[in-house]
């Protein structure tokens, strides 16, 4: 089934726009894959892999991660090598199964017929686009930015509002959708109505959670009605 649905019209009700939507551990269980495919890199070359490591460069772009795993980890390649390297490793392991989280496809799909949806990812633009193909859901969105495509990844503000330029539509008149302490950061930082979903397994601080307008415990969760309410509590605060 595909998942492209009619562009709607501009919903201003309560003050939402848009709808802007993160995407590793958000759609897809992919936090711990790309845990593997890093750690699998790392050690095979000569690195290291400190408990930390995945929760450090959480948000990073490819270039910081890359940099990060290069410089901080001692992985004996070049940073571009390093990104490509773990870049085709998850993609195969996407071809051979796609993590999607239950009722994001779903989610994603609802709330294309009432917003305008953009995505602000920190995985690399290849990853990006696979993903939304394997799940059927490139059609659903207007724009997606990766934030190696910005200068500063996540926790600063510059993929989200990157989105919110590519689809024509004030940060503060848009709705994030984030999993990650970083994630939350990011979108708050750009000044946007933010919806958390906390990844179980890599849950963020109680002070980027704190930023939120509403906690969910899943993104099944997350449909126009909820988004309505939290969001013109926010902007009316």
């Amino acid at each position: 089934m595909s998942g492209a649905v009619s562009k709607p019209a501009r919903s201003v009700t309560y003050g939402v726009e848009a709808v802007v939507f993160d995407l590793d551990g958000l759609l897809i269980d992919s936090e711990g894959v790309w845990n593997a495919a890093r750690k699998e890199v790392a050690l095979q070359r000569g690195g290291r892999w400190p408990p930390e490591a995945q929760r450090a460069m959480m948000g990073m772009s490819s270039t910081e991660w890359s940099a990060y795993m290069h410089d901080r980890l001692a992985v004996a390649m070049s940073p571009e090598k390093i990104s490509g390297t773990v870049v085709a490793r998850l993609a195969e392991l996407y071809r051979e199964h796609l993590p999607l989280i239950p009722g994001a496809r779903e989610t994603v799909i609802r709330l294309a017929r009432v917003w305008p949806l953009a995505l602000a990812s920190s995985a690399n633009r290849p990853l990006i686009e696979l993903v939304l193909e394997l799940a059927e859901l490139r059609g659903c969105f207007i724009a997606t930015v990766s934030s190696e495509e910005v200068r500063r990844g996540k926790p600063a503000p510059d993929v989200y509002l990157e989105a919110a330029r590519r689809i024509d539509v004030p940060p503060v008149r848009c709705a994030a959708v984030e999993d990650s302490s970083n994630g939350l950061r990011s979108a708050a930082a750009a000044g946007m109505v933010i919806f958390a979903v906390p990844n179980r397994e890599f849950p963020p601080a109680e002070d980027a959670l704190a930023l939120a307008a509403d906690a969910l415990h899943s993104i099944a969760q997350l449909t126009p009605d909820r988004v309505r309410s939290a969001a013109a509590k926010a902007l009316s605060s």
